[in-house]
């Protein structure tokens, strides 16, 4: 790849970025005719509170603008102000705000209904909350804070702060500080070419912010309004946009293809999509960290409702790279998101769906196996090559040959691909093999030989037929392979196979028999753990079967050799063939074997040693160890949560323990400290 965004160095400190609380002017009211808006004081408040409780306090807090919901013009913007100064009490960092439309005016466009921002309204803002544009400095780093309502706007201030921000960054660059900026509108959501929407600023503002966004001193924007999450670059500046503690803007609920749940207010309350952002910055880059708040709520006078999850995991910073998920639904998708009505009245505009990406970077998880269409299409094949430099890595499975489009005028390792897997029968491997060490040899990436099983005579019973195709080879026949498979890793046509393991196979059982294969052999495994049920129209939905399975999984990804593991599939598949939960849900929300991913991700992803106990123990489906960490993993009965205690290196006896569904400790008498989705549940 061309450059790295993986941080370098040691971490030097955190700051945590918060947009569109929309503060109320009272608890439980608001101007808007959706219940949810009237929650959004509460959720603010615990928001605020959980940052007063982080145990590794952040050096500071940033607001992305939409402080208040009521607008300036209004007498209840004073009291709503007043109500977020009361709620940021509890954090004892400085708390930085910048202005969003909601507390300035809109953006200035003929066809807006809402009122726009003037001179007034700024003063207004002034006099409740200090300068609308400013920058500070921490530790060598300059943090510049802008006010998005002022481009294009034609008022003075719009050029006072122009030559403003082109000072802050030439100053940056001459004293070589790298600078992270902010502001409440993005410049654009899907394209820097996309035409003006209520959603982006328009041009020439658009163009001139873009480039001092490219600027190479900028390392990363962050911007709020969308209340959804995405990322993009703008040159090596890392581009993200934040959720909202309040509510979704759910006209990008066209995203998702079901309805929203009952009492979600037509998509406005998925209260999943809701969070913020804690941003880890070390000597050399950042990492920013979705944290999902879920809708918790605290009321005046009380304490935190619950916590968000203990765990949280990273690409950027996640050393377990050989556990991963097949990405068989589209995870780069653009939409036409439709006109529907408000202040989105005329057209329709683009948007691409990012929480695919949300969802595995909450995870961790680095490895994913894409069809060739993603490497042949262009879009897909740009969006691979951004996060290859964040550090995820791509299996490309073609069926058959990979077709000459994927490779012509393709650098394969700067768009993060690592194997090409080859399905074939073992007639057209054999035929195949010349070309696909030329392959091999012209493009520098590993090859996977997955078997094609045309003929299951087990399948016909004089009554039926088969129309299910057999991808990869079974556990029973890798004997029957080991001089085949051996030569050809020997003559350099492959790097080795894919295996596949159904959900009723022992994962412990098969990671034995792989692992000698390999030993054996030579040939690296790619195993295909496979998420569904025995029959093709009978639905599995065994998320607590799903989670111990993840839970082994990730401990063997981390103490086999020469094993990589992806789980068929990230989301679910709720129609068609096969249908099974998996990771996430159809709405792109993480389900319990997400949150066992992410909590072992954090704590065998690190650069200590694991091990496997070796031994019988009757105790513990699974024991290990992380450094000199002892933990043991329990599977209790079908459908029972699965738990991770850590043990005390002498005693063995549990110190704490962990619910993995949940990614939260459970206390002594087995009960959460705090609420939870059930594990059958999304």
């Amino acid at each position: 790849m061309d450059f790295e965004l993986r941080p370098k160095g040691k971490k030097c400190f955190s700051f945590v970025v918060v947009a569109d609380t929309h503060i109320n002017q009272d608890e439980h009211t608001s101007s808007s005719p959706y219940a949810t808006n009237a929650l959004a004081n509460a959720r603010a408040r615990q928001v605020f509170l959980e940052i007063a409780a982080m145990p590794e306090q952040p050096q500071f807090v940033i607001h992305l603008g939409d402080i208040v919901n009521p607008v300036p013009s209004l007498p209840t913007f004073d009291q709503a102000v007043m109500h977020f100064k009361e709620i940021i009490k509890p954090v004892k960092v400085p708390v930085h705000v910048l202005p969003g439309n909601h507390d300035v005016g809109d953006k200035r466009i003929e066809w807006m209904p809402a009122e726009q921002v003037c001179d007034s309204f700024l003063e207004k803002y002034r006099a409740s909350f200090g300068d609308d544009f400013f920058s500070f400095e921490q530790e060598g780093l300059r943090f510049i804070l802008v006010n998005s309502l002022l481009i294009n706007s034609g008022l003075e201030d719009e050029k006072r702060q122009q030559q403003w921000l082109e000072r802050q960054l030439e100053v940056a660059e001459a004293k070589a500080q790298r600078v992270f900026m902010f502001m409440h509108y993005p410049p654009y959501i899907y394209s820097t070419q996309e035409k003006g929407n209520y959603d982006n600023l328009d041009e020439p503002g658009r163009g001139w912010l873009l480039g001092l966004m490219a600027r190479p001193q900028v390392e990363a924007v962050f911007a709020g309004h969308v209340h959804n999450f995405w990322y993009d670059r703008v040159g090596t500046s890392e581009f993200y946009m934040l959720p909202s503690t309040a509510f979704l803007r759910h006209d990008f609920s066209e995203f998702f293809r079901c309805a929203p749940e009952a009492g979600d207010e037509f998509g406005r309350g998925d209260l999943q999509k809701f969070g913020y952002a804690i941003v880890d910055v070390y000597e050399t880059g950042h990492v920013c960290y979705s944290v999902r708040s879920n809708g918790r709520s605290a009321e005046p006078g009380q304490p935190c409702s619950d916590q968000p999850m203990s765990y949280r995991a990273h690409p950027k910073v996640s050393g377990l790279a050989s556990i991963g998920v097949e990405l068989r639904h589209p995870w780069a998708e653009s939409v036409q998101i439709t006109s529907t009505g408000g202040v989105q009245e005329f057209g329709r505009k683009w948007a691409r769906n990012d929480y695919p990406l949300q969802a595995l970077w909450e995870m961790g998880a680095r490895l994913a196996k894409v069809p060739d269409i993603d490497l042949i299409e262009d879009e897909s094949r740009e969006r691979m090559q951004k996060l290859a430099a964040v550090g995820h890595h791509f299996v490309v499975t073609c069926v058959g040959m990979p077709k000459k489009k994927a490779l012509s005028d393709v650098n394969l390792k700067n768009v993060g691909v690592s194997a090409l897997e080859v399905n074939l029968t073992a007639q057209r491997f054999e035929q195949a093999a010349e070309n696909l060490a030329a392959i091999r040899r012209e493009h520098g990436v590993k090859i996977y030989y997955a078997k094609l099983l045309t003929a299951d005579p087990s399948q016909y019973d004089g009554t039926h037929f088969s129309h299910v195709v057999r991808a990869g080879f079974e556990l029973d026949e890798l004997d029957g392979y080991i001089e085949v498979i051996t030569q050809a890793v020997k003559d350099g046509v492959i790097d080795g196979i894919t295996v596949r393991v159904d959900s009723t196979q022992c994962l412990q059982a098969a990671c034995r028999r792989m692992q000698a294969f390999h030993d054996r052999t030579g040939a690296q495994i790619l195993a295909s753990l496979k998420l569904s049920g025995p029959g093709i129209a009978t639905e599995r939905a065994d998320d607590a079967a799903n989670v111990a399975s993840v839970a082994h999984a990730m401990v063997f990804a981390a103490t086999t050799r020469g094993i990589q593991f992806v789980y068929d599939t990230f989301m679910d598949v709720d129609r068609g063939y096969f249908p099974r939960h998996a990771f996430i849900d159809r709405r792109y929300n993480p389900r319990p074997m997400a949150r066992a991913f992410t909590t072992l991700m954090t704590i065998l992803g690190g650069r200590q040693a694991v091990r496997v106990a070796k031994g019988s123990d009757e105790k513990w489906a699974l024991r290990f160890s992380v450094g000199s960490d002892q933990y043991g993993l329990t599977a209790a009965q079908a459908g029972a949560a699965t738990h991770l205690h850590v043990l005390d290196a002498s005693t063995e006896d549990t110190t704490s323990m962990i619910d993995l569904a949940t990614g939260m400790p459970v206390s002594s008498q087995g009960l959460l400290h705090t609420e939870t989705t059930q594990v059958t549940g999304s």
